[in-house]
């Protein structure tokens, strides 16, 4: 995904919000990865996302901070705030609290944008907090490395 990223000469910015910062933490273990990693902002509470990523109160709202339309406008916001083409975003439950018959522990949901399109993806993960963590943020990058693979950026 790096190298893909890279040899287009795009950079990549991320938001974070149930992963708290892992998927930054996941792409600067690799060496180079200043090449084409511009930086990523962890806005765990609304009003963060509202300030940082410009995320509309209304979104919240109607649609919840764990929704297709929060995390495409946190991917479409750091994008934007950082200059870069391509940009990813997680919101979800890690739980163990915190869950509703609606929306149970392990509901994420994943943004992309870039200037190609956006796109938002919706999972339930199983197990403890740090493993749907890890599962969020390894489903963050496996959408950045679809959209690389077929998209005209």
């Amino acid at each position: 995904m790096g190298e893909l990223l890279f040899q287009r000469g795009l950079k990549l910015a991320v938001a974070e919000s149930c992963t708290g910062g892992l998927i930054t933490h996941l792409i600067t273990n690799v060496s180079g990865s200043s090449r084409y990693f511009v930086g990523g902002v962890t806005a765990y509470a609304n009003d963060a996302k509202i300030h940082w990523l410009g995320v509309s109160q209304d979104t919240l709202e109607l649609y919840g901070a764990v929704s297709a339309e929060t995390v495409l406008q946190m991917a479409r916001g750091v994008r934007i705030a950082f200059g870069v083409e391509v940009a990813i975003s997680t919101s979800g439950i890690a739980g163990p609290t915190g869950g509703t018959a609606d929306k149970p522990v392990g509901t994420t949901w994943i943004g992309f944008s870039s200037s190609d399109g956006e796109e938002a993806r919706h999972f339930l993960f199983k197990g403890d907090r740090l493993a749907i963590k890890e599962q969020a943020a390894q489903a963050a990058l496996q959408l950045l490395a679809d959209h690389l693979q077929v998209a005209n950026i």
